[in-house]
């Protein structure tokens, strides 16, 4: 059973004068993406978070078709991506210094490299239609590649969620 809740927000405050009103500027924009457990539209069936190290000049290609294995040691198998979060940091709070690259490279489930995650930035995509981000078709187009800069080691965290049809 998953239930997940995606939650994306960016609050602020500027003072001086605006076109609202003034002294103060305060916009908010957040999106909650409530998932119950299925594989319907706003739904998903697959979890799968884990710190990870890939070494400096490498790629970490995590492949989303019958490798990985859950919290429960279940071997998860998806059919599509609803929501990806990568946290270019460990856990601990302990800084990288290397930038990553999500997606691109060979069998990609995201075609496009996404802009360089520079050390202690966040990406996170989500999508909880019908087709979620994109359908995952093991051997060629399974793997989320997590592509290190040169210079030192990355450990970084990863949490997706998936459906498996």
């Amino acid at each position: 059973m998953l239930i997940a809740d995606i939650l994306a927000r960016i609050t602020a405050t500027q003072t001086g004068s605006n076109d609202f009103g003034g002294p103060e500027f305060e916009p908010k924009i957040e999106k909650l993406i409530a998932l119950t457990n299925g594989t319907a539209p706003n739904q998903a069936d697959i979890l799968w978070a884990d710190q990870r190290t890939v070494a400096s000049g490498a790629t970490d290609a995590i492949d989303l078709a019958g490798v990985l294995a859950d919290a429960f040691g279940a071997t998860i198998t998806a059919a599509e991506l609803v929501a990806v979060i990568v946290v270019n940091q460990a856990k601990d709070g302990t800084a990288n210094t290397t930038a990553l690259t999500i997606g691109g490279g060979t069998n990609p489930v995201i075609a496009n490299a996404l802009p360089t995650l520079q050390p202690g930035g966040v990406v996170l995509l989500a999508a909880g239609h019908a087709s979620g981000l994109g359908a995952v078709t093991a051997g060629t187009g399974d793997t989320l590649n997590v592509v290190n800069a040169s210079g030192a080691a990355a450990t970084y965290q990863i949490l997706i969620l998936a459906r498996s049809a």
